[in-house]
C-alpha cells in the first residue's frame, strides 16, 4: 500500500504550489475492528470501521472525526466496556487529517458523547503548515484551537497521544503509540450527552461523481474524498417515500456503479465530485480523476444507505456489497 499520495497542483504565474497530503485511511481503523472483532461484534465492526475511516478525508467536516470515534467508543461499550476498543478509539479521534493544500486542518469545536474523548483533538500532519489552516485561516481564527481550550496547540501539530509535535505525513498515530494520551483508558458507562445506540451504523454518504460537494466546512474544493466514505449528499435519483426508499437506495447504487464502470483515470470529471474508478476511489482535481487504492481485498462501490435515503460511495468487500445492495431488494449484483 501507497502510504502516502500527494497531489500538486501546478503553480501559475507564480502563485504557490499546493500539495495534498493523505495517507491509506483503511489503516487507521483496523487494529480497532481486530479488536472488535474478537470481542464478538460481528458485521457492526467492518460498517463502523469503514464509515470512520472516511472521516479523515478532507471533505468531511471538522467534528465527523469526532462523531464516528463517538460510533467506536459507543459499539464497545455495548460489547462489555472493551477497553482495547476505547483505546484506539481515543487514538483513532487524534489521527491526523487529509489536508488539500498542505495546510493545518480546523479542530472541532463542540464536545464529544462520551467522556473518553474529552480533551482529545486531531493531531497534524508534518508537512501541514503549522500557522495556517485550510481556508487561509490564521492560528487563533475560527476552528484552529481546539474545543475547551484557550490557546492554540503547543507545539504546533500536536495531540495528547503525540505531545511532541506533528507526525511523519502519511503515517498512522495507531502504529506509532498505543498510549491516548488520557489519564487511565478504563471504560465507563458515562457519557457527555447523546445517545449510545449503535444497533444501526449510520455511514456517511458521499457526493455522487455527478453531483457537486457543498459540505467542506471550508476546505478546499479541489479535494472532495481521497478514498472511502465523504460527506453526506442525496442519492443521483430521487427515492420513493416511507419504507420504500430502500429499494431505490439499492437500484441508485447499481446506476452509480453502473457509471463507474465505464470511467477510467482519463476521463473527464468537475472538480469536487468523487467516483470508483478501477476499483480505487477517486477525486476529481482540476477536471481529472486522481485514484487512491482501497487496499488489500477491497473495492471502491455505491452502496445504498440502510435508514435514509440516498447512496455512499465506500471501499468495502466486493461480498459485502452484493449483499448490501441485495438486502435492499434490488437485483442484478453490483450493476443492475
Amino acid at each position: 500500500l501507497v502510504a502516502l499520495a500527494l497531489v500538486a497542483t501546478a503553480s501559475v504565474h507564480g502563485a504557490p504550489i499546493r500539495k495534498r497530503i493523505a495517507q491509506v485511511i483503511s489503516d487507521s481503523t483496523t487494529k480497532w475492528e481486530a479488536a472488535c472483532d474478537a470481542a464478538g461484534g460481528g458485521t457492526q465492526c467492518n460498517q463502523v470501521a469503514v464509515a470512520s475511516f472516511g472521516t479523515l478525508l478532507a471533505a468531511p467536516g471538522p467534528c465527523e472525526q469526532q462523531d464516528a470515534a463517538d460510533n467506536m467508543v459507543d459499539l464497545a461499550k455495548t460489547l462489555s466496556n472493551n477497553a482495547d476498543m476505547i483505546t484506539f478509539a481515543q487514538i483513532f479521534a487524534q489521527q491526523p487529517r487529509n489536508s488539500p493544500t498542505s495546510q493545518s486542518v480546523p479542530y472541532c469545536q463542540s464536545a464529544p458523547r462520551n467522556a473518553e474523548l474529552n480533551g482529545l483533538f486531531q493531531c497534524q500532519f508534518q508537512g501541514d503548515n503549522p500557522t495556517t489552516f485550510v481556508g487561509g485561516i490564521a492560528v487563533g481564527g475560527n476552528g484552529t484551537i481546539p474545543f475547551g481550550m484557550s490557546a492554540p496547540v503547543n507545539p504546533a501539530g500536536s495531540c495528547p497521544a503525540n505531545p511532541s509535535g506533528p507526525i511523519a505525513d502519511g503515517s498512522q498515530l495507531v502504529d506509532l503509540t498505543q498510549n491516548p494520551g488520557v489519564g487511565g483508558t478504563t471504560a465507563s458507562n458515562d457519557t457527555t450527552g447523546g445517545s449510545n445506540s449503535t444497533s444501526t451504523v449510520a455511514t456517511p454518504s458521499p457526493t455522487p461523481s455527478s453531483g457537486s460537494l457543498n459540505s467542506n466546512c471550508g476546505e478546499d474544493p479541489t479535494e472532495s474524498t481521497t478514498m472511502a466514505a465523504s460527506n453526506a449528499a442525496a442519492s443521483a435519483v430521487p427515492s420513493s417515500t416511507g419504507g420504500n426508499f430502500k429499494l431505490a437506495n439499492g437500484q441508485n447504487a447499481q446506476k452509480l456503479n453502473a457509471q463507474f464502470a465505464t470511467l477510467t483515470a482519463t476521463s473527464p470529471c468537475t472538480g469536487g465530485t468523487n467516483a470508483c474508478v478501477d476499483g480505487a476511489f477517486a477525486q476529481c482535481v482540476g477536471g481529472t480523476y486522481v485514484t487512491q487504492s482501497c487496499g488489500s481485498g477491497l473495492i471502491c462501490a455505491a452502496l445504498p444507505l440502510v435508514n435514509s435515503a440516498g447512496t455512499s460511495i465506500t471501499c468495502t468487500t466486493n461480498s459485502d456489497a452484493l449483499a448490501r445492495i441485495a438486502a435492499t431488494g434490488a437485483q442484478g449484483g453490483l450493476t443492475g
